[in-house]
């Protein structure tokens, strides 16, 4: 479990249940103490304190958002941008990677059961640099497998990713110059929102029936294709927290946010895509499931314009199982099935192979052969066997820019369109494709 309390030499931080917070850096001593803050004596200067013979910028905080990217492993903070395009033109040559320091800070929004989940420590900074628009953006040492830099918390007890709490305090170290000479220290640092402009760039919604889901739209006219993603067992409801957050299905890995990239895009020429969470896990009861994702079909065609013979179905670990198992409850609703390392077996069988055999719609299954959680043998190469005319891309280990991932994780090849059959890779088939 992380400390909420920073090391005396990080500043002060007060946090609310909004995620919204304020962190400032305070230098020398302070009458504050026994308030609800813990301060601590910093090299930075904030809160309008000032470094000696230099000027404090008293026209209030400055506000910073965390700036995060999806990587295959999951979403990482990867630099914070500070509003200061209001105090005037600043001299980038002022800025280095010492000028400002960052620590962050992460919990879990729910009670671990004792696991330890999170982190407190500082967050090297690699560039400062100014944006467009002036403002001072710190890029932070990030990458996969970089601890401390994700969003995302994995509760093993629960099976489940949680979003963490995210207390990022900044401190500066060091005056920077305005263009016209003046050296300035800022009155105090706000944490603002998260922002990861893919993730953004799906809407909230919820079902009749109560289940959410997040939904992305193109700027294209006309009847477009629907590519549904469902999820793997990590980004379902955690219970009986109640944990229901709509956030970790894109933010746990490329799935869903790799059909709405421009390259996806221009391939299906303009797609909606979808990604329902389940309550629970899909695989606790994909009959009863298997409706309720049919439902929030029936509502984005409604409400958007959608080609209705062009409907994708794409899943992972849990949502592999849940795509197989819709083709099976729906077998004209689809023109085409992705199921990624899913699970057939079972006892009884989660899939019989009677249903596998009658599956109509086209499929390609995914799955890495050095996968520990799901036996690709016992589960994907057979359903491979069974579905007929069914395509199979079978890969002996998860490596993407030189990264070796777990090898459950094949959806990574899939949400980066590199599985092929005869020269044509899974999205341009699966666009080909038309009920």
């Amino acid at each position: 479990m992380c400390e909420m309390v920073p090391p005396p030499s990080k500043g002060w931080f007060v946090a609310n249940k909004a995620r919204s917070f304020l962190c400032v850096s305070i230098s020398g001593e302070s009458p504050l103490v026994g308030r609800r803050v813990v301060l601590g004596v910093g090299a930075g200067v904030a809160a309008g304190l000032a470094l000696p013979g230099v000027a404090a910028a008293d026209r209030g905080r400055v506000g910073f958002a965390l700036d995060a990217v999806t990587l295959d492993g999951g979403e990482q903070v990867v630099s914070v941008t500070l509003d200061t395009s209001r105090f005037g033109p600043i001299d980038p040559a002022s800025l280095t990677t010492g000028t400002f320091g960052v620590h962050a800070t992460a919990t879990s929004p729910i009670d671990t059961g004792g696991q330890a989940v999170g982190y407190d420590l500082d967050r090297p900074v690699t560039a400062a640099r100014l944006d467009r628009h002036g403002r001072i953006v710190l890029s932070l040492l990030s990458g996969e497998g970089r601890p401390g830099a994700g969003t995302l918390g994995y509760l093993g007890s629960r099976g489940r990713n949680v979003q963490l709490d995210l207390v990022y305090t900044i401190t500066q170290n060091a005056p920077v110059l305005l263009r016209r000479g003046r050296p300035v220290t800022f009155a105090g640092f706000e944490q603002g929102r998260l922002v990861n402009p893919e993730v953004d760039a799906f809407g909230y919604h919820v079902s009749g029936s109560g289940m959410k889901y997040r939904l992305y739209s193109p700027a294209r006219h006309g009847r477009r294709p629907l590519v549904v993603w469902l999820h793997g067992g990590g980004e379902g409801a955690s219970l009986p927290d109640g944990y229901y957050d709509n956030e970790t299905t894109l933010r746990a890995n490329r799935g869903a946010l790799g059909f709405a990239t421009p390259r996806a895009q221009r391939v299906f020429g303009g797609a909606h895509v979808v990604a329902p969470q389940s309550t629970s896990a899909w695989m606790q009861d994909g009959p009863g499931f298997a409706p309720l994702i049919h439902e929030i079909i029936r509502e984005v065609v409604r409400r958007r314009s959608v080609d209705t013979g062009r409907v994708y179905v794409v899943g992972c670990s849990n949502g592999g199982y849940m795509s197989l198992k819709m083709t099976t409850v729906y077998p004209t609703a689809f023109a085409a099935s992705v199921p990624i390392c899913g699970v057939v077996e079972g006892n009884p069988p989660r899939v019989p192979d009677a249903e596998l055999a009658a599956i109509s719609t086209p499929t390609w299954l995914v799955a890495s052969r050095d996968d520990t959680t799901v036996n690709p043998q016992a589960n994907t190469v057979h359903a491979h066997d069974l579905v007929p005319g069914a395509q199979l891309s079978l890969y002996d280990h998860v490596v993407w820019d030189g990264y070796q991932f777990p090898g459950h994780w094949s959806w990574i090849y899939v949400a980066r369109n590199d599985p092929s059959v005869g020269g044509t890779h899974i999205w341009q088939w699966m666009a080909h494709q038309r009920r």
